[in-house]
């Protein structure tokens, strides 16, 4: 029998509608037409990137926030962006802020995440909010491992003192990832595309989780039976980092590739933008 379907599409609409109920009651309580805002920060042309910024802020818009969509020319600097997000730190509509992922090779990218107010970093971007999140103090989480655990926790998949290993250590999906599992109490061990023995190590997974961005790099023939399968990866020809076909009628549970981990993320981050909107008007 095929496994549990983790649909993250069906539970985002989910979560939306609880959004708008939420912001309206903020609207309510403030006595103010004006909605919290969501602020965009796109440094370049790269198609995918404004894609991504395009989503968002039509999910801002479907829950009654509004989008700040700031556009940079190519060739901005480091001290350019700094500036951009020092506005939006000011600004007291913004509640949060995104900057878009990958930024031009002359801009230091690290530098201008955390530049990024701790109250607004809704993305789990800066490295105060990685290491609050990490020593189990308030932040909010990377969106996407964030949105993973909400996929979880929705479908009552049980996390504490279960072996789960994590193919990807990137510092916005991999680390963040393996961070939040071991705050669910789960043994947690970290793998990349260079670890030996791989396939040894993804075969004890009791939860699996493909974060290594490279179109099916882990096998099926590597997952055990009844394995909670989750792909964090999406590649052209609509495949993640899993290959998850054969593995179907073998897990327990699984995140369908597309219509699994994506729509959680952006989903994540806007509940993550409400929720620092909350907190700014209590």
């Amino acid at each position: 029998m095929a496994g549990l379907v983790l649909d993250g599409k069906a539970y985002s609409r989910e979560l939306e509608a609880e959004l708008q109920e939420r912001v309206a009651k903020l609207k309510r309580k403030s006595g103010d037409a004006d909605p919290p805002i969501l602020a965009t920060i796109l440094v370049g042309s790269d198609p995918a990137s404004a894609t991504y910024v395009r989503m968002k802020g039509n999910a801002c818009r479907r829950v009654g926030m509004e989008s700040l969509a700031v556009e940079l020319p190519e060739q901005t600097t480091t001290a350019e962006l700094l500036a951009q997000i020092d506005a939006l730190n000011a600004n007291p509509r913004v509640r949060g802020i995104l900057l878009q992922h990958p930024v031009p090779s002359q801009i230091d990218e690290r530098a201008c995440f955390d530049r990024i107010a701790l109250d607004k970093d809704v993305d789990g971007v800066t490295s105060l909010g990685f290491g609050r999140m990490a020593l189990g103090e308030p932040a909010y989480g990377s969106a996407t491992p964030a949105g993973i655990m909400r996929l979880l926790r929705h479908y009552q998949i049980e996390i504490q003192g279960r072996e789960a290993v994590v193919v990807g250590r990137s510092p916005i999906l991999g680390k963040p990832m393996a961070m939040m599992l071991l705050g669910a109490n789960a043994t947690v061990t970290i793998c990349h595309s260079r670890t030996r023995n791989l396939p040894e190590i993804v075969r004890r997974a009791e939860i699996l989780i493909g974060a290594v961005g490279r179109p099916e790099f882990i096998r099926a023939d590597w997952i055990r039976d009844g394995a909670v399968v989750v792909d964090a990866g999406y590649h052209p020809g609509g495949v993640g980092d899993i290959e998850l076909g054969p593995v179907i009628e073998r897990c327990s549970a699984y995140t369908p590739v597309p219509g699994g981990v994506g729509p959680m993320t952006i989903a994540t981050l806007i509940a993550q933008t409400v929720e620092a909107a909350e907190r700014a008007t209590r």
